[in-house]
């Protein structure tokens, strides 16, 4: 729904900023910033990359880019965090839109121009789409169809799609820079999850977040498991520490890898006290706590089969791993946030 205070219409283009952080991601940046110098817009813009302290030949690329076109620049990031990088190229923004770009994503050449003409004919402060994960090799397959089913990251359109209109939050997202700097930007506290958080504080203030379909990105997943695993525990980490901090603002979807953690690791626990029983002569009642994890097996299983059969055979065995890593992670993950049990939260950044 519109707001009425924004402006319906302009005479002349539109500039956007283009705001980028960037931190050890030689592998994908040049592709994103290339996603951007041809886009189908015809408003001015600029790029501004935010670069943290790398060390995987990040920094000699994003300066390459940057000789190339005079309208990439490049800004220190002397934190290195997400939000921090984000801040700092908002901080820096000439122009009245502010479209935030991740360095693994790549956009569609008409993605600027939807979002803007999203912007204007709706009056929403922020407007964004869906997060189009796509892999090269069968993990990374795997994790991107785990990422694109309901049985992966929960089903919520930022990842699945659906109707458009007002949202909770959305992928990556374009923003008028007003709006961004009348909430207080980013809260550099919040190391994951800063979109949940910032988009919040853009509702409370009256403002709209705005899911569109049309808007669809691609995003290149984590490439091992280990990396997803730090990904996903680090998302479920800030996931319960804002559960924690916005109680009312929380769907019951957050909660359910916690609770299929806890009734596993439960029905484990259980289960090996039935087998203790039984060493001891005593009827071993208590080994029915294995059904739980054995439930959840099943569970994988079937998914696998239900959403894994077009993947391939490597990305389907993949998936077998996959749903298990993120489910575990972010159970874990959220858990420990939510009842507050890390000694340094700001450590984890999923990285």
């Amino acid at each position: 729904m519109p707001n009425e205070h924004h402006e319906a219409s302009r005479d002349s283009p539109i500039g956007v900023s283009y705001v980028m952080p960037v931190l050890n991601d030689a592998t994908h940046v040049r592709a994103a910033v290339e996603s951007i110098l041809v886009q189908d817009f015809d408003g001015p813009f600029e790029v501004l990359i935010a670069l943290g302290p790398s060390i995987d030949g990040t920094d000699e690329l994003v300066a390459d880019l940057a000789s190339r076109d005079d309208r990439v620049r490049v800004l220190e990031n002397e934190v290195g965090s997400t939000p921090s990088g984000l801040n700092i190229g908002i901080r820096a923004a000439r122009f009245p839109v502010v479209v935030r770009v991740d360095a693994h994503s790549v956009l569609p050449v008409d993605y600027t121009r939807i979002a803007v003409e999203t912007l204007e004919r709706t009056g929403a402060d922020n407007v964004g789409g869906i997060m189009d994960a796509h892999g090269r090799t069968a993990f990374e397959r795997a994790v991107a169809l785990a990422y694109g089913t309901k049985v992966g990251l929960g089903g919520t359109r930022l990842h699945v799609g659906g109707e458009e209109g007002p949202a909770e939050t959305v992928y990556l997202g374009v923003f008028r820079t007003d709006a961004l700097r009348r909430v207080g930007l980013f809260d550099e506290g919040v190391k994951r999850g800063q979109d949940w958080e910032l988009n919040r504080r853009l509702r409370e203030s009256g403002g709209t977040v705005w899911f569109t379909p049309r808007l669809s990105v691609m995003y290149r997943p984590r490439s091992r498991p280990g990396l997803l695993v730090r990904q996903m525990f680090s998302t479920g980490l800030w996931r319960g520490e804002l559960a924690r901090r916005f109680p009312a603002a929380n769907g019951i979807r957050y909660f359910a890898p916690p609770a299929m953690v806890a009734g596993v690791a439960l029905g484990l626990v259980l289960g090996i006290a039935g087998i203790v029983q039984a060493a001891l002569g005593a009827t071993p009642w208590l080994l029915i706590g294995f059904a739980v994890p054995a439930l959840y097996a099943l569970f994988v299983v079937a998914a696998t089969l239900a959403y894994g059969r077009g993947a391939g055979p490597r990305a389907a065995a993949w998936f077998l791993v996959v749903l298990p890593c993120i489910h575990v992670s972010w159970g874990i993950g959220f858990i420990l946030g939510f009842l507050s049990l890390t000694d340094d939260i700001a450590a984890h950044t999923g990285r």
